[in-house]
């Protein structure tokens, strides 16, 4: 997976991009108005276990504990914040609750060079082999929400012997151009028309990315974002989480370049994964060799990752011990494809039933 040559740029394609880069400045400076309101994210403690080009690895909890030990993933799109929003609407607080030792993967900046390998192999890798110096290499359950769950079933399918168990929620395994396996589809393959992905003069904006999932579904990031604002006024926690989730959404996180390239070319062009014939560093990440336990999070309502996009993966992995829990949404959650994370009502019934997974998993 080689880096796209740099072309030559007509100057109206320079302009335009750094357009989009200082949209991305303002839209993090409207964050930060938000923080100053009261809205910003409330972490819990952490420690870093990990830092070097293109992200961060925090450990949370006593290091002395020895329940599962859980690495979770976010897409590297945005900032990782999210599975830590706040206190009663974090992941991180569930699964520390549970007795879990947890680690959670902060995507940073990215070089424009990192592809799709540097994702799911390397920098995933490296991350693992560090929390396998703090825990004895003792083999752990990697959680991948969306674009990140495509990352982690492919470590899972390279590194089989290093994990216990793979939870993917609402995550793209099958994909394809016509829109059948997700909205996203017919905006990727108009990306790929224009000359975009050739031509593109660096990473690419977070302003461009949520455009593009605009285009792609605009009921999903338009109309029933404003209604979610609008139900969840009248209950306070609702209302703040949505204003939270909000203030989540402005801190644009640009993608690396060539991951973009790798993803339309090895994902949607060839579903490369699901076929058995993407390459990652000489070696062959497929669906086949996924032979870990999995539990799949789905949601039949979603637009951006339907049933569809994450069915032909179940039937082709080579586990026998793969479970299926279906995510029924939520109020407060600004746009249903987090509320996974973050939603009361996946809080309350959904992750009790991931955590009671990776318990029995652990034993």
């Amino acid at each position: 997976m080689r880096p796209f040559p740099l072309p030559t740029l007509p100057p109206a394609l320079v302009a335009t991009w750094r357009c989009y880069e200082r949209l991305d400045a303002a839209r993090r400076r409207q964050g930060r108005w938000l923080d100053a309101l009261g809205f910003g994210p409330q972490p819990s403690p952490s420690r870093v276990v990990l830092r070097q080009p293109g992200l961060t690895l925090k450990a949370y909890g006593a290091p002395d504990r020895t329940g599962p030990v859980i690495l979770l993933v976010p897409a590297p799109i945005k900032r990782a914040y999210l599975w830590d929003l706040a206190p009663g609407a974090s992941v991180v607080e569930q699964c520390l609750n549970a007795g879990a030792r947890v680690y959670l993967l902060h995507w940073e900046e990215p070089q424009p060079a990192l592809g799709l390998a540097d994702y799911g192999d390397r920098l995933l890798r490296a991350c693992v082999e560090a929390i396998g110096a703090e825990t004895g290499a003792e083999p752990l359950f990697l959680v991948g929400h969306s674009l990140s769950g495509m990352l982690v079933a492919m470590f899972a399918a390279l590194y089989p012997a290093c994990l216990r168990g793979l939870v993917l929620l609402t995550a793209p395994l099958h994909f394809e151009l016509t829109g059948d396996a997700g909205r996203l589809g017919p905006v990727i393959a108009a990306v790929a028309r224009s000359g975009l992905l050739e031509a593109a003069p660096g990473n690419w904006p977070g302003s461009f990315l949520s455009l593009a999932g605009f285009l792609a579904a605009p009921a999903t990031f338009g109309r029933d974002r404003l209604l979610d604002g609008l139900y969840s006024w009248p209950d306070r926690a609702a209302r703040e989480m949505h204003l939270r989730v909000e203030r989540w959404s402005l801190d644009e996180l640009p993608l690396a370049r060539q991951l973009v390239a790798d993803v339309v070319q090895h994902l949607y062009r060839e579903d490369g994964f699901l076929r058995g014939t993407l390459a990652v560093g000489g070696r062959t990440a497929a669906a086949r060799a996924v032979v870990t336990p999995v539990l799949i999070v789905a949601d039949r309502r979603c637009a951006i990752v339907p049933p569809a996009a994450i069915r032909p993966f179940a039937a082709a992995a080579g586990t026998p011990d793969l479970r299926w829990l279906w995510y029924e949404g939520d109020v407060g959650v600004a746009l249903q494809h987090l509320g996974v994370l973050i939603g009361r009502h996946a809080r309350q019934r959904l992750w009790p039933e991931i955590l009671r997974w990776i318990e029995a998993h652990h034993r």
